[in-house]
Order: structure tokens, then sequence, then C-alpha cells
């Protein structure tokens, strides 16, 4: 009886007239109302009656009709019914059968407690009435069970036939794929040759809409990988487009500090200049005024000798008039003329234009094309100056790295990881000396990896700036060789002794192992690579058993891919997955790189021996539609797969 409130109070009541669904009709927003409500609603809003559609009292969306030249009130008519509201309705609402009392006794005017339920008749019968039922040759085989606390009855709600309103629909004509009623089925079907019972049809229908929901569920489980996927990537983004904002900060006070050592210069300058310039011109007045004043000097002794008696002191003066040394020459070299500030506007203009703080390289994302035909577009050589043995690169990422794409490959032999990137125009590459055997290689971050270290037990991170610096080390309990990122703060890595996939933490510590079973046999014996899946299950490549494995996090197999014939593996290396879910596996002795389905079923041989590919062994794929391929040749061939 709670349930059956709770459903009546909380969805089988409309909220215009706030009463149980009478005739419950769904928009197309999905909302529920009584017919007669929703009509009645609509004749209020004139913007509904203009534009001949129902109006939802919820979010106001518009529900075309089909006939708006009736009345609006009919309007309603024309919504397709709600099953589901209207089963509800039959089940659990007001005047739901009665299932406490037999359904037969109570016509009679009788109550009689009922101990038996008939899911044919849809009745409630007592012990009395059972046995009439069961002695019925029509009904002597109906379906009856029981009654008890446990017993849940579902009354089978009966839907009648819109033309023949007194006939409930029993048949199926699966030539028109149209329910129908007995009298429909006499004039309207009489030539189709496949009209059966809808009962006989209803397990076929159910097993269909299991299996529906079956991959809903795993559709619904895959998203939700993928939004957790998101989620982390978009943290991560987060965090690179906030440290792209510094760095063009910091280009732009960089930039701002050469121009005002620049103005602080031309101000020094210039202060030494008008300095001098102002000293000379002050020099040149005070020197001025006092051959002023020698003058006014002069020219009173002149007036006063002429007044003179003696003819000895115009004689003297006379001759010191003619010395000519009165006149001071106030024009030197070196001088200042004017002291100006030159500006080439153009010049400063053409100057901030072509000022470059730095460039914003978007990155798109391009499917790979698995259907085009694979072509080489570039080989890198592995071997660098300082190398001591040979070259054989085992696994291989990619990664953007401040605008640079920078392949990154772990190259055993000589104990060392190593990057290989353009900048500038220029070639460049990087090593770094690992203590241990590098092997597996996985992207962490936009330019971080983790690499599997094999004799010392190790797990270390390291950035590409695009050059290598070491971040880390992480020390594990066994030794892993293949690695990859299930999430921001978990690996899995693989284990040859025991042969397993472990989850891992960043510190090192182990959440559980996974040792998968097939036959009661261990289907790992040498995991040497992985990788991860688009929706976060784990891809195992096992050259012992000579098949991929796809795992859960969890540890359940996925499925297993281990043909023979021509699609057989003989020694599978490296393996990854596209942003499509589409698998490539390399084969060491076969010269492959094989194409798989997100299922693992076979599609192709992608690239053989005649394209070049000799000893693969770790692979992977860019967002670009490249795919990177290791040789034993120590080399790392890259293949455009795009139209």
């Amino acid at each position: 009886m709670a349930t059956s409130q709770k459903l009546t109070e909380h969805y089988l009541t409309c909220v215009i007239c706030s009463d149980v669904f009478t005739n419950p009709c769904t928009l197309v927003c999905n909302h529920t109302f009584c017919r007669k409500c929703v009509g009645n609603y609509t004749k209020t809003r004139p913007e509904a009656i203009s534009a001949k559609s129902l109006l939802c009292p919820f979010c106001n969306k518009m529900t075309k009709v089909s006939a708006p030249e009736r009345p609006v009130e009919e309007w309603a008519d024309d919504i397709k019914p709600s099953f589901v509201i209207q089963g509800l309705l039959d089940s659990f609402g007001p005047g739901s059968k009665d299932t406490t009392n037999c359904s037969y006794c109570i016509e009679e005017g009788e109550t009689t407690p009922a101990s038996v339920w008939c899911y044919v008749c849809d009745d409630a019968l007592c012990g009395r009435c059972v046995r009439v039922h069961n002695r019925i040759p029509s009904s002597r085989h109906h379906d009856v069970t029981v009654l008890s606390r446990e017993v849940k009855v579902k009354r089978r709600r009966m839907v009648m036939c819109k033309e023949h309103t007194d006939e409930s629909i029993k048949l199926l004509c699966k030539d028109c794929k149209k329910a129908v009623c007995q009298t429909c089925c006499t004039i309207y079907h009489r030539k189709c040759e496949s009209v059966v019972s809808l009962g006989v049809e209803i397990r076929a229908m159910k097993a269909v809409l299991t299996r529906a929901t079956g991959n809903l569920s795993r559709r619904r489980d895959e998203i939700s990988k993928e939004i957790e996927a998101k989620k982390s990537k978009l943290e991560d983004e987060t965090c690179r487009f906030k440290q792209m904002e510094s760095d063009i900060n910091s280009a732009t006070v960089k930039v701002i500090e050469r121009i005002k050592l620049r103005e602080k210069d031309l101000l020094c300058q210039l202060k030494e200049m008008s300095d001098k310039h102002i000293g000379q011109l002050k020099a040149d007045i005070k020197s001025g005024e006092m051959s002023v004043q020698m003058y006014q000097q002069q020219a009173k002794l002149i007036d006063q000798t002429l007044q003179s008696e003696c003819n000895m002191d115009v004689y003297e003066m006379y001759q010191g008039c003619e010395a000519g040394d009165a006149d001071p020459d106030l024009k030197k070299r070196g001088r200042i003329a004017r002291v100006t500030f030159r500006q080439d506007t153009d010049k400063l203009s053409k100057s901030l234009d072509d000022l470059q703080l730095g460039e914003i390289d978007v990155l798109y994302e391009s499917e790979l094309d698995l259907t085009a035909t694979p072509v080489l577009q570039d080989t890198i050589n592995v071997k660098v100056a300082g190398d001591e043995s040979d070259v054989m690169p085992r696994d291989v990422t990619e990664m953007v790295v401040n605008g640079i794409d920078t392949v990154v490959v772990t190259d055993p032999f000589n104990s060392s990881v190593k990057s290989f990137y353009t900048r500038n125009n220029q070639q460049g590459h990087s090593k770094l000396l690992l203590r241990g055997t590098p092997w597996g290689i996985t992207k962490l971050t936009q330019n971080q990896v983790a690499v599997t270290a094999l004799n010392i037990n190790q797990i270390v991170t390291v950035e590409a700036n695009p050059d290598l610096v070491l971040l880390s080390t992480i020390t594990t309990s066994k030794q892993y060789w293949g690695i990859t990122s299930l999430t921001p703060s978990t690996l899995a890595a693989s284990s040859r002794s025991p042969p397993c996939v472990d989850i891992l933490d960043m510190t090192g510590n182990m959440l559980r192992s996974i040792s998968p079973l097939h036959n009661s046999n261990n289907i790992l014996r040498y995991p040497y690579y992985l990788c991860t899946t688009r929706t976060g299950n784990i891809l195992v490549s096992d050259l012992g058993t000579k098949c991929v494995v796809c795992l859960t996090p969890e540890g359940d197999v996925v499925f297993t891919y281990s043909p023979t014939g021509d699609t057989t593996l003989k020694s599978p290396q490296g393996i990854t997955s596209t942003s499509t879910g589409d698998i490539l596996v390399t084969d060491f002795s076969l010269h492959r790189v094989i194409h798989l389905t997100e299922s693992g079923q076979f599609v192709k041989h992608l690239l053989t021996s005649q394209d070049g590919i000799q000893k693969p062994r770790g692979i992977y794929v860019d967002v670009r539609g490249r795919v990177y391929v290791c040789l034993n040749k120590g080399v790392i061939q890259t293949f455009l797969c795009r139209n």
C-alpha cells in the first residue's frame, strides 16, 4: 500500500488538476498530463492556439497537432497514449484489481478470501472457484499460482482496439507488424500469411528486449568510462591552459622589460646631451655678460682720455685700441647646436606588428581511417651519438609539447629513453640514461610518461620538454614489462613471473592482481605489452599464449583473440587502441600489423612486409591518424592512414 501511495502521489498525479491521471498522454517533452487538462490549459494560451500546438505547462515546449481545424479540446486526442503510465495506474492506482478476495464470489455478492491467482483470466479465486475453474476445458490449463505474502501479482492490462472498442488486442500480424483484435484480423488481415497470438510472441519479444537492455547497459558503462576519461582530460587541459596563460603573461612581461630598458637608455642619452647643451649655453651667456662689462669699462676710459690735456695719455690709449684684443671669440669647435628626438612612427608601428610573443597552435583530432591505404610518412633512426650497442626500440608513444611533435621511445640495449622532435626547422633528440632496462612506455599527461625498468623492479616517470628529464622513481614488488595508464591515479602493469596484470597506484602499491583463467588455465604467460581502450578496459598482447586478451580493470575477460589459419598470431608484440575503438597489434615473426575490431574480430592485415614492416615491436596511434611502428632494425616508421 505504501508503494502504491507513493507512486500515486509522485508519478500518477496530474499537476494541472492535482488528481490521478485520467486518460494520460505524454507530450514531445516527455511530460505527462490528463488529455482533458492539457487541452483546457492550451485554450487559455493564445500563443499556443496561434501556433496550432499543445503547450506544456512545465517547460512551455510546443507539441504540434495533426488536425488543428478540430476544437482545441480535441487536439490532445492525437497524442500517443502513455502506456507505461496507464499500466502503473492499472496496477497501483485507485481501483486497481483486488487480489485479496475471490473475483467470482464478489460478482455473486459474497466476500471470500482468494487463495489462487490466474494469470490468464487476470482474476483472484478462492478454493471453491478454482476447482470449478480447473474443470472447465478452456481454463484448466491456465497459468495459476498460489497467493501468499511473498507473491506479488501484476495485473495484466487489457489494451482495447480503437476501432472495435469492446474487443481487446490479442493478435499480432507479423506481415503488417501490427497488433490487432479478432475483428480487425477477420476484416483487414484475411490475406496475411502470418497472424499469431500476441502471447506466443511475447517470449521472443522479451528476449529481444533483454538483449537490448544488456546492450544499453554495456553502452551506458562504456559512455560512463568515456565521461570519466573526458573529466580527467578536462582537468589536464585546464591546467595546461592556465600554464599557457602564465607563459603568455611571462613573455609579455619580458618584452615590456626590454622596452623599459630601451626607454631608460634613451632618457639617459637625452639627459647627457641636454645637460651638455644647456651648460654650454649658460657658459656663453656668462662670457657675454663679462664682455659687455669690459666694453663698458674700455669706453669709459677712452672718454676720460679724450678729456685729458696730456698727449701721451691719448697716444697710449690709441696703441691699446690698435692691438684689437678686446673682442673675445664665443664660437668654439664641438659645440652642440641642437638636440632633437627623431621618432620613426612607421618603423615603430611595423616593429609592434612584427612583435612575436608566441603563437596559439590548435591541434585538431583527425580520425584514423583504417580503410585508407597506409602511406609511409617518415623514418626515425633511433641510434644517436653515444650509443654503445645496437639499437632495437621496444615501445613508443607520441605527444605534443609546447606545439612540438615529440616521439618518445624505449631503447633497452642502451638502457635509455629517447625523444625525437623538430624545433625551429631543426631536428633534435634527447637521451635519458636509466639504471635498469627500459621496456614498456605509457603517456601520463601531455608531457609526462611512465616507463618500466626491468631488472631493478622500478617504474620511472619522465617529463618531455621536449628534452627528457627524470621526475621520479617508483619501486615495485615485481618486475614489470608492459604498462598502461588507466586513470590519472592508477596504472596497469604486466608481470611474467607470475604471469598477471596488476593494478597499481602512483606510489607502486598493488591495488589488485589479475590472473584470468580460460578452461581452468591462466591465459597469460608472457604479457609483454599493454594498452588501454577508449572504454577503460585493458588490452594484453601475450607472446606465450599467442593471443590478445581484453580485461576489465576488475579482472573480467571481455574477449580473447587466438585464431588459427591465415589470421593466426605467431609472435604478438606491441598493441594499441584508436579513438574509434579499433585495435592494432604487431606480429614480430609474421612481419605484420593486424587490425581488429573493438570486440576482437579480425578485419585485415593493415601493414605487411610489402610495406617495409620487418620484425615490428611497439606500436602507437596519435590523434592525427599517424601510426608509429618500432622495427627491430633500429628505426621507427610513421605511416599516415587518412583520406
